[in-house]
Parts: structure tokens; C-alpha cells; sequence
């Protein structure tokens, strides 16, 4: 079917509605849901921030998979890359912050809790989220995926381009949320090493942007050239990959320095938080020395 020029309206009017992710989307959330509903009726506090994370992040995993985005992602590069960016830096933020994995132990029956606490405890687990794991993956992976033939292959295989999304959202979720530390997941670290990972990522995403715009400029080095030519033309390919190199380099610098803020906050607020039950068990101490 032939598109319409790209534009903030098709967003929108070229909507659509895949099966899987549109079964994924209103499953998890309508199971999040139901988990707060059982929690609060039975009078445990579960706060409004962290239910408005979650839909965020389910909302914008929605606009990257059913909107005029995914409509245009195999068609236009640089609606490829604000995808990508989507899917694997801000969908898993906001769903970390919903701790779905804390919701999840509250509410299960004594059975299907001791499962997940054995999950999280695996052997596997603990080494896919070991910090040097997630970091790889998280920053050496796009140059796997655009510099071999891996992506050009997701362009023509639908079940590739679905593991394609898949992909992004794991990656994302591996190396976030041990970093956000709300969930008990394995694989967290000190706040100054999580602040030094954060840093570390940026020059990564400067390099791949630049890559990219550079292989753009040499028409006959474009990343999956045979298939872009084909759908838009060589000029508009060469232009998408620019523009493409550019928002993932731009966005990984502005993401990554959101990120090494929130990690400062987070850092402030745990050293207040000792700080107090220091004091605390000092006033004890006191008291009890002052006892006859």
C-alpha cells in the first residue's frame, strides 16, 4: 500500500493495529490494573506515580507500535531511529517505574511467588544482568545490528522486524532497571559506579550517530541500501540515514544526561535516608548509655 508524505498527522492517521503488540499492550496493562485494583481492596497503599509510570510507558509503547510510526518504519530510516529510541530508552524507564516486578510479589498467591523470587535469584539472571552484561549489549548492539546485514534482514522477514521491537525493549529493560533500582532485581550497583555506566554510554551513542551519518554520505555504503533505494530512491535514502544518525546521537546525549540526573537525586536521597538512620541509631545508643 502506498504512504502518504510523513508528517506529525500521519502519526496518527496512518495508525494501525498489529495483533501481537496490540494483545501485548492491552494484556500487561489490563493486568497491572487488576493487580493495583486486588491491592488496594484489601487495604495496602500502591502510589498514583507509580501506576502513571507504568501507563506512560504502555502508552508510549503503543505510539511506537500501532501508530503512524510503525506504519513508516520500514519505508523511512529516520522514523526507523525515533522507534528505536522509543522502544529501548524510554518505554522501559517508565515501565520500571511502575515496579511491576514489586506489584507483582505483593499480590500472587504463595505458589507463583516462590516462581518468580526463584527467577530472580537464577543463576541466568544474575549473569544477563551482571552491570558489564547490559552495558554491552546496550551499547554495542545497534552497531551490530546496522554495520552486518542484521538489519536489512528484519526489512524483509516480518517475524525478524517483531523480534527487531522485542529486542529493544529487553535491552532497554536490562540495563535500566537494575540502574533505577526500584524493582528487586538483580544486578544493581553503587550509586557513583551507576552514574559512571551512564557516562560511559554517551560517547557510544556519538560514535553511532556519526557512523551512520557518515556511511550516508557515501551513497554506495548506505545501511541496507538495495532495500532503501528501492522503497524511496537513492536521495531520500542517503537523507533519512543523516537524519537518522543525527536523532540517535542527539537523543542518547540528552536521555543519558536526564538519566545521570535522576541518578544524582537518587544518590542525594539514599545518603539522606543513612544519614537519618545513623542519627537514629546513635539516639538510641545515647538513651540506652543514659538508662540507670
Amino acid at each position: 500500500m502506498a504512504l502518504a508524505p510523513f508528517g506529525p498527522a500521519t502519526v496518527l492517521t496512518a495508525a494501525r493495529f498489529p495483533l501481537v503488540p496490540t494483545t501485548v499492550i492491552i494484556v500487561t496493562t489490563g493486568l497491572y490494573l487488576y493487580a493495583v485494583r486486588r491491592l488496594r481492596a484489601r487495604g495496602d497503599a500502591w502510589s498514583w506515580g507509580r501506576v502513571s509510570g507504568w501507563l506512560t510507558g504502555e502508552l508510549v509503547l503503543l505510539v511506537a507500535l500501532c501508530s503512524g510510526i510503525e506504519a513508516y518504519d520500514t519505508t523511512l530510516f529516520g522514523v526507523h531511529m525515533v522507534q528505536h529510541m522509543l522502544l529501548a530508552m524510554v518505554v522501559p524507564v517508565f515501565l520500571a517505574l511502575g515496579a511491576p516486578i514489586t506489584l507483582a510479589l505483593r499480590v500472587l498467591p504463595v505458589g507463583p511467588r516462590k516462581e518468580l523470587l526463584s527467577v530472580l535469584h537464577s543463576r541466568l539472571l544474575r549473569v544477563l544482568t551482571f552491570p558489564a552484561v547490559p552495558w554491552l549489549l546496550f551499547v554495542f548492539s545497534p552497531f551490530a545490528l546496522y554495520f552486518t546485514g542484521w538489519y536489512g534482514a528484519t526489512l524483509v522477514h516480518p517475524w525478524l522486524h517483531d523480534l527487531l521491537h522485542l529486542h529493544f525493549v529487553l535491552m532497554g529493560c536490562l540495563f535500566f532497571w537494575p540502574l533505577l533500582g526500584i524493582d528487586p532485581v538483580p544486578g544493581k550497583v553503587s550509586h557513583p559506579f551507576r552514574i559512571l555506566m551512564l557516562f560511559a554510554t554517551m560517547p557510544f551513542h556519538a560514535f553511532l550517530g556519526v557512523a551512520i551519518m557518515t556511511v550516508s554520505d557515501n551513497a554506495n555504503g548506505l545501511i541496507a541500501q538495495a532495500y532503501y533505494i528501492n522503497a524511496v530512491g537513492r536521495a531520500d535514502a542517503v537523507f533519512q540515514q543523516q537524519v537518522g544518525g543525527g536523532l540517535i546521537w542527539a537523543s542518547g546525549d540528552i536521555v543519558g544526561l536526564l538519566f545521570i540526573g535522576v541518578a544524582v537525586v537518587q544518590w542525594m536521597q539514599a545518603s539522606e535516608r543513612e544519614a537519618a538512620r545513623e542519627d537514629r541509631r546513635l539516639d538510641r545508643l545515647e538513651a540506652a548509655q543514659n538508662l540507670p
